[in-house]
């Protein structure tokens, strides 16, 4: 699994570099050379750098163990569990409920939890939800899945740029090819994004689930709380942060309707905690 993972980042960051470098080109020779050193600079960052990235898109603040003693406890009963060394901690200022894992590798990794969630969750089932998030830890998928958000990000941002650019570019003969080629990136690249972020496959969620409930022997308390959470982000979605990064949270923080729903980042709840439930524990 942290072989495949590390595959997986490697062949996102060349698409990086290729789709980068490919909207360069657009630009003429030096549009090339800034493509090339722009994109060397976001592949180190996005190494090294995306989870910090990911945790001030979200306005997360690292934890103070004596204004979250359960959080603390639990994170520390878990890493044991799972035999991970302890993360740092992290509180997200939101009442929506949610908790995703951020990191380059077991060492340097990190849990956010939302103040939501800590306020609907009992001990029982945030347990469950952070055994899921060591699941990912431990099976390497914070990498990637952070590497990828970022890089979804980057092209989001990257197309919001082209479209301005095209809007008001100069309705001339010399320029409106490069009007068009303009608008035609726009579309091209957030659909990118979109391929880009469906590329963390689904069943890394199974698997999590499947893993945290097997560390701490409860299925039914994770299944609890994967229905609370999506209950109540029905009614108190994320007002912040970026669908790019919507694949890293136990469940999708914002209300996917309309074409958004065709890019659906997790599992129906309701065939997760199917599963969980009929999980048995000796």
């Amino acid at each position: 699994m942290a072989i495949k993972n590390q595959v997986k980042t490697a062949v996102l960051l060349a698409l990086l570099t290729a789709l980068l470098l490919w909207i360069g080109s657009f630009f003429g020779k030096a549009g090339l050379i800034f493509a090339a050193i722009f994109v060397g600079m976001m592949n180190i960052g996005s190494y090294w750098f995306s989870d910090k990235i990911v945790l001030w898109m979200y306005r997360a603040k690292e934890a103070k163990q004596s204004e979250y003693p359960k959080l603390y406890k639990i994170v520390r009963e878990v890493a044991k569990l799972s035999n991970l060394p302890m993360p740092k901690v992290y509180v997200i200022p939101t009442n929506s409920p949610n908790a995703f894992a951020t990191g380059r590798n077991p060492k340097n990794a990190a849990v956010a939890a939302t103040e939501g969630i800590l306020n609907i969750l009992n001990e029982e089932e945030l347990s469950g939800v952070i055994a899921h998030e060591f699941a990912h830890i431990k099976n390497r998928d914070i990498l990637i899945s952070t590497v990828a958000g970022t890089i979804a990000g980057i092209i989001s941002y990257i197309s919001n740029m082209f479209m301005w650019s095209a809007m008001f570019s100069e309705r001339d003969d010399n320029r409106g090819g490069n009007a068009i080629s303009l608008l035609i990136l726009a579309i091209i690249t957030p659909i990118i994004a979109s391929i880009i972020q469906l590329a963390i496959s689904r069943s890394r969620e199974y698997l999590a689930d499947e893993n945290g409930a097997k560390t701490v022997k409860d299925g039914n308390s994770l299944a609890d709380a994967l229905e609370k959470i999506d209950k109540n982000i029905g009614i108190n979605p994320m007002r912040f942060g970026n669908q790019a990064t919507a694949h890293l949270f136990i469940s999708n923080p914002f209300k996917n309707t309309g074409f958004l729903s065709l890019f659906l980042t997790h599992p129906p709840t309701k065939e997760r905690t199917k599963r969980l439930r009929e999980m048995k524990f000796k």
